[in-house]
Protein backbone atom coordinates (compact mmCIF):
# COMPACT_ATOMS: atom_id res chain seq x y z
CA UNK A 1 0.00 0.00 0.00
CA UNK A 2 1.10 3.45 -1.13
CA UNK A 3 0.09 7.13 -0.48
CA UNK A 4 1.41 10.06 -2.42
CA UNK A 5 0.66 13.49 -1.76
CA UNK A 6 0.36 15.27 -5.56
CA UNK A 7 -0.44 19.05 -7.08
CA UNK A 8 -1.60 19.25 -10.62
CA UNK A 9 -1.11 22.22 -12.30
CA UNK A 10 -2.41 23.72 -15.71
CA UNK A 11 -5.67 24.34 -16.61
CA UNK A 12 -7.39 22.45 -14.44
CA UNK A 13 -9.86 24.30 -12.68
CA UNK A 14 -13.02 25.63 -13.37
CA UNK A 15 -13.17 22.23 -16.73
CA UNK A 16 -14.24 19.18 -14.40
CA UNK A 17 -10.75 18.25 -13.58
CA UNK A 18 -11.72 17.13 -9.50
CA UNK A 19 -14.97 15.08 -10.58
CA UNK A 20 -12.44 13.51 -13.35
CA UNK A 21 -9.88 12.74 -10.73
CA UNK A 22 -12.22 11.59 -8.08
CA UNK A 23 -14.56 9.01 -10.90
CA UNK A 24 -10.54 7.83 -12.16
CA UNK A 25 -9.67 7.04 -8.41
CA UNK A 26 -12.98 5.23 -8.23
CA UNK A 27 -12.38 2.68 -10.99
CA UNK A 28 -8.76 1.75 -10.11
CA UNK A 29 -9.57 1.43 -6.50
CA UNK A 30 -7.87 4.39 -4.59
CA UNK A 31 -8.70 6.37 -1.45
CA UNK A 32 -8.33 9.72 -0.67
CA UNK A 33 -9.21 13.16 -1.46
CA UNK A 34 -8.87 16.15 -3.79
CA UNK A 35 -9.37 19.72 -3.91
CA UNK A 36 -8.94 22.86 -5.49
CA UNK A 37 -6.37 25.44 -4.04
CA UNK A 38 -6.57 29.67 -4.28
CA UNK A 39 -3.75 29.34 -6.50
CA UNK A 40 -5.17 27.56 -9.56
CA UNK A 41 -3.78 24.31 -8.88
CA UNK A 42 -5.69 21.33 -7.45
CA UNK A 43 -4.25 18.82 -4.69
CA UNK A 44 -4.89 15.58 -4.50
CA UNK A 45 -3.90 12.33 -1.73
CA UNK A 46 -4.13 9.47 -3.28
CA UNK A 47 -3.80 5.95 -1.67
CA UNK A 48 -3.41 2.23 -3.11
CA UNK A 49 -2.01 -0.73 -4.27
CA UNK A 50 1.26 0.55 -6.16
CA UNK A 51 0.22 -0.95 -9.59
CA UNK A 52 -3.34 1.00 -9.22
CA UNK A 53 -1.59 3.97 -7.89
CA UNK A 54 0.48 4.39 -10.58
CA UNK A 55 -2.12 3.59 -13.27
CA UNK A 56 -4.72 6.59 -11.32
CA UNK A 57 -1.07 8.95 -11.73
CA UNK A 58 -0.62 8.11 -15.45
CA UNK A 59 -4.30 9.10 -16.07
CA UNK A 60 -4.27 11.84 -13.90
CA UNK A 61 -1.11 13.21 -15.84
CA UNK A 62 -3.04 12.92 -18.91
CA UNK A 63 -5.79 14.58 -18.11
CA UNK A 64 -9.27 14.46 -20.37
CA UNK A 65 -10.56 17.77 -22.41
CA UNK A 66 -11.25 20.71 -21.57
CA UNK A 67 -8.47 19.64 -18.76
CA UNK A 68 -5.14 20.63 -19.74
CA UNK A 69 -2.24 19.42 -17.11
CA UNK A 70 0.98 21.01 -17.64
CA UNK A 71 2.76 19.67 -14.35
CA UNK A 72 2.10 16.41 -12.00
CA UNK A 73 3.71 16.92 -8.60
CA UNK A 74 4.12 13.85 -6.47
CA UNK A 75 5.68 13.02 -2.68
CA UNK A 76 4.98 9.84 -0.98
CA UNK A 77 3.52 10.35 2.46
CA UNK A 78 2.68 8.51 5.13
CA UNK A 79 -0.77 5.67 4.66
CA UNK A 80 -3.33 6.57 6.41
CA UNK A 81 -5.12 3.18 6.94
CA UNK A 82 -8.40 4.26 8.59
CA UNK A 83 -9.31 5.76 5.29
CA UNK A 84 -12.34 4.00 2.94
CA UNK A 85 -13.22 6.13 -0.07
CA UNK A 86 -12.33 8.68 -2.24
CA UNK A 87 -14.11 12.36 -1.80
CA UNK A 88 -14.39 15.67 -3.25
CA UNK A 89 -13.45 18.82 -0.79
CA UNK A 90 -14.63 21.94 -0.83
Amino acid sequence: MNRVHGVVSGRVQGVGFRYFTFTTAISNHITGWVRNCSDGTVEFEAQGQESDLNHFLTLIEKGQFPAKVTNLKTDSIEVDLREGKFKILN
